[in-house]
């Protein structure tokens, strides 16, 4: 959304934080998200009606307070709208520049390996969780590269 004031226009903004069980991740003023909802992506925009959702494993896209994008890969947890105030609580999250391919690929197949596993003690929610986290950051990746090559 655009206010025009004597040919200034400005986007109307909110405010986005991003926490995960460490730390704050993220925080800044932006003008929209696309955010991996449980039931599909949604976007927020300025202004959005009051919300709590499930976040799955995906693709979460920020514009920014320069209207730059900035593009993330998150874990899954849950976001909240609140009177312009986004809270975004990860169970993990990095961006996706920062994405370390081989630590992806070694937690792809320890995921694997678990639920190959005939052992009784493996907590198979868990460890379909960090497959589908593995496999969100390696499909981001390859995003990301042919996105730079093109």
């Amino acid at each position: 959304m655009r206010r025009t004031t004597d040919k200034i226009t400005i986007n109307k903004m909110y405010l986005l934080t991003i926490v995960t069980p460490e730390k704050i991740f993220y925080e800044d003023e932006v003008s929209s998200l696309i955010a991996p909802g449980s039931e599909g992506y949604l976007g927020v925009l300025t202004d959005h009606a009051p919300l709590i959702t499930a976040l799955v494993p995906g693709k979460l896209t920020v514009k920014d307070h320069e209207n730059q994008e900035v593009i993330f890969a998150v874990g899954g947890g849950f976001l909240e709208v609140l009177k312009n105030n986004v809270t975004i609580l990860a169970h993990s999250i990095e961006f996706i520049k920062g994405i370390d391919i081989e630590r992806a690929k070694r937690a792809l197949e320890r995921a694997k390996q678990r639920l190959r596993s005939k052992e009784k003690e493996i907590d198979i929610p868990r460890a379909m969780a960090a497959l589908s986290r593995a496999e969100n950051r390696l499909r981001l990746h390859e995003i990301l590269q042919m996105t730079e090559q093109s």
